[in-house]
């Protein structure tokens, strides 16, 4: 099992909106990135765990945790001209984009902003933090641990 980190903007498609999904699942599509494709494509698997941030917020930051229910697909939103997403460069034959669905586990007790994850020393490495702009982010099981403990009310040491 791996951690992860997904971006999404709130109003458009936030933790809430997760959760009011039929069983709480939805697909994570819409991902025009080649780094972010690659995770999604090569690396992400169900039953790993994944950190829901919402970006472009005031403030930005941690609001749950959602977890991989199906491992990485073609985003069929990237051949649909009638799609947001739409791609005409990608071919059903030969996918460019991918995505994977996930499951909404829980709404964090209290939501971490990212002013207070720039205060966790021990996050200092993670990409979030080092000006990443990627939607999909590796998360370290410690850097997990650390944000879960601290969304639940505990100290993180």
């Amino acid at each position: 099992m791996r951690h992860w980190l997904f971006k999404s903007e709130p109003d458009v498609f936030g933790i809430d909106h997760l959760a009011a999904e039929a069983q709480g699942t939805a697909c994570w599509d819409g991902v025009r990135n080649y780094q972010a494709r690659n995770f999604l494509r090569d690396e992400i698997q169900a039953g790993d765990q994944v950190l829901f941030y919402h970006s472009n917020a005031k403030p930005p930051g941690v609001a749950g945790l959602a977890e991989v229910v199906r491992a990485g697909y073609p985003d069929h939103t990237a051949f649909d001209p009638e799609e947001k997403y739409y791609d005409p460069k990608s071919d059903p034959a030969k996918p460019r984009w991918f995505m994977v669905d996930v499951r909404f586990r829980q709404r964090f007790p209290r939501f971490v902003s990212l002013t207070e994850l720039r205060e966790m020393d021990e996050l200092a490495d993670m990409p979030l933090l080092n000006r990443s702009r990627l939607s999909i982010q590796p998360v370290t099981p410690d850097q997990f641990a650390a944000i879960v403990t601290l969304a639940d009310g505990r100290s993180p040491s």
